[in-house]
């Protein structure tokens, strides 16, 4: 495997500056080394690098910030591999991430990456635009799968129980600081999802709200 040029995102300086030598010992350049995730956003576009690495938790609020950002960065540099390494399973985030059917994309739990050569292998295997899936995270899958509701995103997630509270999408993008159209694409998406079809009127809405209150 040819090297690549890697970004790293960890806010454990000990994590991270390890990571970045496991990575230089095996041949790849590390362009970027960063303790949070906007800060590998912000320099990313002008690095152009191969394969970003992500720990999933990550300040401010130590929640998905580094799925988040993994997410954003397909959007913006899809030809870059994302490999999240991290101690957690963010299974809703993970679905939308994996979602597009692209590849070039790892999820792997930091306990149970065995060895080196296990490291490395992932990061061939992304860069080539397979997938790699730790096992916990295609159990923490699979165990959702039948639940509609489980498919939704945090914000999907959000905007239904806005819905539920009766707010329109007008009182919903106030409340989210996002605007309309943002709002109706993510309603647009939680009926699809739900398996809702368009029949008219407030219907779907209806639905969609009974489907969240009965969760």
């Amino acid at each position: 495997m040819s090297a690549l040029r890697v970004v790293v995102a960890d806010d454990s300086v000990l994590l991270r500056e390890g990571l970045v030598r496991v990575l230089v010992e095996a041949g790849h350049k590390v362009v970027g080394a960063y303790g949070d995730a906007d800060a590998l956003l912000e320099a990313a576009p002008a690095l152009a690098p191969d394969l970003a690495v992500l720990d999933v938790r990550m300040p401010p609020t130590f929640r998905d910030e580094g799925v988040r950002a993994a997410i954003a960065l397909r959007g913006r540099l899809p030809r870059t591999g994302i490999l999240l390494l991290s101690q957690y399973v963010e299974v809703a985030y993970a679905q939308e991430l994996l979602g597009s059917g692209r590849g070039g994309v790892g999820y792997l739990l930091k306990d149970r990456v065995a060895s080196l050569a296990d490291l490395e292998d992932a990061i061939g295997r992304i860069a080539a635009g397979g997938t790699v899936l730790d096992p916990e995270v295609v159990a923490q899958l699979i165990g959702r799968r039948n639940d509609p509701l489980a498919t939704l995103t945090p914000r999907e997630r959000e905007v239904l129980q806005l819905m539920a509270e009766g707010r329109t999408n007008a009182a919903i993008a106030e409340a989210l600081f996002i605007g309309v159209g943002a709002v109706e694409k993510n309603v647009t998406s939680i009926f699809g999802k739900l398996g809702l079809e368009d029949s008219g009127g407030d219907h779907r809405r209806v639905l969609a709200v009974l489907a969240w209150l009965q969760r």
